[in-house]
């Protein structure tokens, strides 16, 4: 069974039920980063707290998966994962020489990542890619990136300030399923979203099966979705939604997650 719920934007979607032993459970990819807190100063697994919030707002039991390799093994007993930000994706993996504005790189953490959207996509489960998210599943799947988007545009517009998020205009490809997702379901609804947004990469060449469903003005791509006759949900956008106040998107992801959650329990 699910329950309908209003959405960020004032739409009603299905949420999965709140009792615990149907909540599907979410795999989120975390940091490994040098950090501090009251007197320790030491390596720390680390993610916003707001990425779990949301996906417990809305029906799912977050679960960290921190950036090691054979974590991946972790996604048969989960439900759904998202790819969360951070830093830059190592060129190599792209097979582009990496430029100076290239920084953070973090090889463990590309490996481990890469293993596990490859893991999802094996194991049949929704994905929900979220900045970095987004390109690591169009690396993933033989894309590249542009690796430093003022040096393209011409301006700051996507990461207008360090340690902070900027805000500009996306518009959605009609008919898709993130329009869907945001409740722009008829052709009069496709006027521009406005969304929360700190990167300085993007999209270059898409990646196999991948469609691009979002653009800024500048022609950045914003959002991508996998083809749903390779995959039942993989979406994944540019912009930090969990920065924002349209829950949409999780609710969307934890949604699917329940009723996969829900088949494999019935053998459907």
């Amino acid at each position: 069974m699910v329950s309908d719920s209003v959405t960020g934007n004032g739409r009603r979607a299905a949420v999965p039920p709140a009792g615990i032993a149907d909540r599907p459970l979410i795999g989120i990819s975390c940091y490994s980063e040098q950090a501090r807190w009251r007197s320790w100063d030491l390596q720390a697994m680390l993610l916003p707290r707001r990425y779990a919030d949301l996906v417990a707002e809305v029906g799912g039991i977050p679960v960290l998966l921190p950036p090691l390799l054979g974590v991946h093994e972790a996604l048969s007993r989960l439900d759904g994962l998202i790819l969360s930000g951070g830093g830059d994706i190592d060129p190599a993996r792209y097979q582009a020489e990496r430029l100076s504005t290239t920084v953070t790189v973090s090889v463990e953490r590309d490996e481990s990542e890469i293993a596990l959207f490859n893991a999802a996509m094996s194991e049949g489960l929704p994905v929900l890619g979220i900045c970095r998210g987004l390109q690591i599943i169009n690396v993933a799947r033989g894309g590249s990136l542009h690796q430093h988007l003022p040096q393209l545009v011409g301006h700051e517009e996507h990461c207008p300030e360090r340690g902070s998020y900027g805000s500009h205009d996306v518009r959605l490809a009609a008919g898709s399923r993130l329009a869907g997702i945001l409740g722009r379901t008829e052709v009069a609804d496709h006027w521009p979203v406005t969304v929360p947004t700190h990167h300085h990469q993007a999209v270059d060449r898409m990646g196999d099966g991948l469609s691009a469903t979002a653009w800024a003005d500048d022609g950045t791509v914003e959002a991508v979705e996998l083809d749903p006759r390779q995959h039942r949900f993989v979406v994944a956008v540019q912009w930090h939604p969990e920065a924002g106040d349209d829950r949409s998107l999780f609710r969307a992801l934890v949604t699917a997650s329940a009723a996969e959650r829900q088949q494999a329990r019935t053998g459907r």
